[in-house]
């Protein structure tokens, strides 16, 4: 049986011996649960390695690592192709930076400019695309197919506010009782409302009858 080691125990023939006094003591042992025991201990001091990090905007000054590229000055000449650790000089010269601006181009594009403010830039157009960027929502405007003169005004007034501020209209005709037995009167009163913006508006969805109601979608021409 092998020996006890540092006032533990050894594993032998399924058995160990305790240390620290406890000689002579027979404790059963299972080998494979030592083995099973040590195996994860090694997975658990594995080290994790951590996803590689993507930079987001342009390459800069250190950061650009191609052999050669293309260069234009800050005022916008072509100096040619030369390596980014010369370019690199000639910006530090200038008080600015060296910035790719072109990276799939052959070789890639550099230009010397202050990235402070071409960060700037870049933010403020961005912004400004947002701002002119319009979520299109579809207003509903319903009517009866008895709708009075002064109520059939005051819808259409709406819905053409509603086109020009960039929205769809969808037209809902809503019948009751024994009205459903006239609905080319629904019919016309669509055909109507689509011929009173026919300048403005375009039609989407043609009228149609869905249960006890008719409906047509419009879109701002």
């Amino acid at each position: 049986m092998q020996e006890a080691f540092d006032g533990g125990f050894a594993a032998s023939d399924g058995f160990c011996v305790g240390g620290n006094g406890n000689a002579g003591h027979h404790v059963r042992y299972d080998a494979a649960i030592v083995e099973t025991i040590e195996g994860a201990r090694a997975i658990a001091r594995r080290p994790h390695k951590a996803a590689p990090t993507v930079k987001e905007g342009p390459r800069v000054n250190g950061e650009i690592d191609s052999p050669k590229i293309q260069l234009i000055d800050a005022e916008g000449e072509n100096r040619g192709e030369m390596s980014p650790a010369d370019a690199i000089v000639l910006a530090e010269e200038a008080g600015l930076d060296l910035v790719e601006i072109a990276p799939n181009s052959t070789p890639p594009v550099c230009k010397i400019l202050d990235f402070g403010k071409f960060k700037y830039q870049a933010q403020k157009r961005a912004n400004e695309a947002r701002k002119k960027q319009k979520t299109i929502e579809v207003k509903e405007i319903k009517m009866r197919p008895n709708i009075d003169i002064h109520d059939y005004d005051v819808k259409m007034k709406s819905m053409r506010r509603f086109f020009d501020e960039g929205d769809k209209v969808k037209v809902t005709l809503r019948f009751r009782g024994r009205e459903m037995a006239h609905q080319e009167l629904g019919m016309q009163l669509l055909h109507r409302v689509k011929e009173d913006v026919t300048e403005i508006a375009k039609v989407e969805y043609e009228p149609k009858l869905e249960g006890r109601q008719m409906i047509m979608v419009l879109a701002p021409r």
